[in-house]
């Protein structure tokens, strides 16, 4: 009889509800592309959040079923959303004012690579994948609070939990929050080093060593 082998690690809805942990009632959150769109289905039940995107839209419905899709009502990604009873539109440059201005409490965003000091590279890899950073650049320097959810390494096996990134930079020591498929790390400011503070199951605290070359404390 086939044996059956325990999950290890957290699959991509398990990161973003890890994520929503994060959350708190009374907040305004973006959510990146990839991963952080999956927060908008993990929020605790009867938490008031009101999610808020770039290109002008404030309260953020779930997504719709096929007969329910509106062609008109997308998210910064592109994708089809719902609006809400209490739904806002606004116009793109209200929308940054607001993320300037410093009047979103978090936003969960994808990397592509994180340093230990908090830098995050998430919009461009020379060569290969060049779309413009859209409004992440202006989120990791205006948002209050912000979480980066990744995979803990590439397609390769390569750490993008590093001493230093490679890629073409988005923010320089902007990150509180790392959620990455293994584990868990946070920092109280942005002087003190990242600490793991959770691992995910079935995984060790050794496994997360071998696979980061980031410097951190447990």
């Amino acid at each position: 009889m086939a044996t059956q082998v325990e999950a290890k690690g957290w699959d991509r809805n398990q990161m973003a509800a890890r994520a929503a942990k994060e959350l708190k009632d009374g907040y305004y959150v973006n959510l990146g592309i990839g991963i952080p769109t999956l927060v908008a289905n993990n929020i605790p039940q009867g938490m008031t959040v009101t999610l808020q995107s770039e290109n002008g839209m404030l309260g953020i419905g779930p997504f719709p079923y096929d007969d329910q899709v509106d062609p008109d009502l997308i998210n910064a990604g592109k994708q089809t959303i719902s609006e809400l009873p209490n739904t806002s539109y606004f116009s793109s440059a209200d929308s940054f004012a607001m993320i300037r201005g410093g009047h979103i409490d978090l936003a969960v965003l994808g990397g592509m690579e994180v340093s230990e000091t908090g830098d995050l590279a998430n919009w461009m890899v020379p060569g290969k994948m060049i779309k413009g950073m859209g409004g992440a650049m202006d989120l990791v320097a205006g948002v209050k609070k912000i979480i980066v959810v990744m995979e803990h390494t590439s397609k390769n096996g390569d750490p993008k939990f590093i001493p230093e990134c490679t890629l073409p930079l988005t923010g320089k020591n902007v990150i509180d929050m790392i959620i990455t498929d293994l584990a868990v790390f946070q920092r109280p400011d942005h002087d003190s080093p990242f600490r793991l503070i959770e691992t995910a199951p079935g995984v060790s605290s050794q496994e997360i060593r071998e696979k980061t070359t980031a410097h951190y404390v447990e």
